[in-house]
């Protein structure tokens, strides 16, 4: 799911020169819709895009326990504000105003398919500035091959 919501932004990434990290061990997954998980993704993907610097960064990290399976997407970028960034998955909601050309919904939308799997989002304002989007969703009962 990953790598296709990448391939999707593929000129987007180059138009803004990202340079992307993707850490996923091989076999991590949940289990659940996968349309609603692919949206998860493409949400997150696309908005670690389009609020992004030129020239800057998104590391994407993933990892699984026998309970969960915790996806994580960082990027640079300005200093906010954690009570700004609290309320980003309130549908509308945007930093500072932004307008970008986006509904301010995808937030919103990780935080419920989140939900309707039985996980959570956590938002974080990083001390060096950007933003840490974590997703924790139940762990697949059934092993992934590797």
């Amino acid at each position: 799911l990953i790598g296709t919501a990448l391939r999707e932004r593929a000129a987007d990434l180059r138009t803004k020169r990202l340079s992307v990290t993707v850490q996923v061990p091989p076999g991590t997954a949940t289990e659940g819709s996968p349309a609603l998980l692919a949206r998860l993704v493409e949400n997150v993907v696309d908005n670690a895009v389009t609020h992004n610097e030129q020239g800057g960064w998104i590391g994407i990290t993933g990892s699984a326990s026998a309970a969960e399976t915790v996806l994580v997407v960082e990027t640079g970028g300005r200093v906010f504000d954690q009570r700004e960034v609290d309320r980003l998955a309130q549908p509308f909601e945007r930093l500072g105003g932004e307008r970008t050309g986006s509904s301010g919904l995808g937030l919103s939308i990780v935080a419920a398919v989140a939900a309707a799997h039985g996980g959570r989002l956590a938002l974080l304002a990083r001390p060096a500035g950007g933003l840490r989007v974590s997703i924790r969703l139940p762990a697949a009962k059934v092993p992934v091959p590797a």
